[in-house]
């Protein structure tokens, strides 16, 4: 049965890390991974995350998203339909049609609070014999609503990993000289 779960955890508390995991694990089954997030930065972001960590082990991991050339572009196409790169990180770009895998097997969304519906059409699209990891520090009613009710799984991350400083938040009157 095909995974479809919900990761939810505060900021800095190790989804992404969850999520590398279950990349290398796609690698390690000779399966495709796909990580789609909703902003330019942070695409690149995660795929600098992940070559810095998976490219040691053999992982080929490579970026796709509306910066990227029109050489880059047509590497990374032929790239997943040959499988020769076994993880794409990027953004909407990934929900093209030109786009093809050889052989996805998981599909990793970052922040799906932030796809729009006709994305999400796309994205249930592609669901069929896929494992999906969704990520959110703040789940849509929607998503959250599937989860508590069994139709998706979910996870959460309750427990900061060692040295996370706590988020203080304080209310104290406007001071100009403070935000300076």
């Amino acid at each position: 049965e095909p995974m479809d779960r919900l990761l939810s955890g505060d900021v800095g508390f190790g989804k992404t890390e969850v999520a590398m995991n279950a990349i290398y694990r796609a690698f390690l089954n000779r399966k495709q991974a796909a990580l789609i997030s909703p902003l330019v930065i942070l695409a690149i972001e995660h795929f600098e995350s992940l070559s810095k960590r998976l490219e040691p082990f053999g992982v080929n991991v490579a970026v796709l998203s509306r910066v990227s050339t029109t050489k880059e572009e047509k590497i990374v196409l032929q790239g997943l339909r040959d499988g020769t790169i076994h993880c794409v990180v990027g953004t909407h770009r990934l929900l093209s049609p030109d786009i093809e895998f050889q052989n996805l097997g998981l599909l990793v969304v970052d922040e799906e609070h932030r796809f729009g519906v006709m994305d999400k059409e796309k994205l249930t699209a592609m669901k069929a014999n896929l494992d999906i990891l969704s990520l959110s520090a703040t789940p849509i009613p929607r998503s959250l609503n599937l989860a508590l009710n069994g139709v998706r799984k979910i996870s959460v991350l309750t427990t900061p990993p060692p040295l996370k400083k706590a988020i203080k938040t304080t209310a104290i009157k406007y001071d100009i000289s403070l935000i300076k």
